[in-house]
């Protein structure tokens, strides 16, 4: 059974930070690439950031992200807790969102994340003053 939980949300004024985790359990962590996501009201989910897995040699790159947050993100992951990280800087009202995390899981290709059925409940992330 696959869970995973956001965490580490909330409330900041413009420039501010927050660091947002996700807890997984139910498949072996360290053999899948990981993505953040958020959706903004009425807006679709877009994925913000990406993890490879250790061993993965497909890509030059460890972690890629969206022009939008690229030089004020980073993801991280902690394979010994099983647990992927968002620390997000310099934050923006755009900003806004839902925060999602899930694993590249192999039936997810072709669907849309809007057709995906294995997200957490998300965080709220609020970017206001």
């Amino acid at each position: 059974q696959v869970q995973l939980v956001e965490s580490g949300g909330g409330l900041v004024q413009p420039g501010g930070s927050l660091r947002l985790s996700c807890a997984t359990s139910g498949f072996t962590f360290s053999r899948y690439a990981m993505r953040w996501y958020r959706q903004a009201p009425g807006k679709e989910r877009e994925l913000v950031a990406h993890f490879t897995d250790a061993g993965d040699s497909i890509y030059a790159d460890s972690t890629r992200y969206a022009d939008s947050v690229k030089g004020r993100f980073t993801i991280s992951r902690d394979n010994a807790k099983n647990t992927l990280y968002l620390q997000m800087n310099s934050l923006k009202p755009e900003d806004t969102a839902v925060y999602y995390c899930n694993a590249d899981f192999p039936w997810h290709s072709g669907r849309n994340p809007e057709e995906y059925d294995d997200w957490g409940q998300g965080t709220q992330v609020t970017v206001s003053s």
